[in-house]
């Protein structure tokens, strides 16, 4: 990815500006920090793509990435989880790899 400001296609973000860190809780309460590398909204739910901090290459590129839902808890708290329906997670995806594959600059 090359672009130094903010990219807006559609409902998708894709940031190629100092990477944004996420710190995350996992079921044992144990912190992992991530950079978010993306966000779509899609039907009302907000996305994120995000990879591990620190493992995107010398070129900022990646080969993965994980793909988590936002959603707002009773108390009014944000929580980012996993996205437990199949068709929705490939559509979130889909919308993802199509942009992170038009980011790639070929030599």
């Amino acid at each position: 990815m090359s672009n130094t400001d903010p990219e807006k296609r559609d409902d998708l973000l894709i940031d190629d500006s100092e990477p944004e860190i996420v710190t995350l809780l996992d079921e044992n309460d144990d912190e992992h920090r991530f950079e978010l590398i993306g966000a779509c909204n899609d039907g009302g739910c907000q996305y994120f793509a995000l990879i591990p901090e620190g493992s995107a290459d010398e070129d900022g590129g990646f080969e993965e990435y994980i793909i988590l839902k936002q959603i707002i808890n009773d108390d009014g708290t944000e929580d980012m989880v996993e996205i437990e329906d199949d068709d929705e997670f490939d559509r979130i995806a889909a919308k993802f790899d199509e942009a992170f594959d038009s980011e790639t600059e070929y030599d």
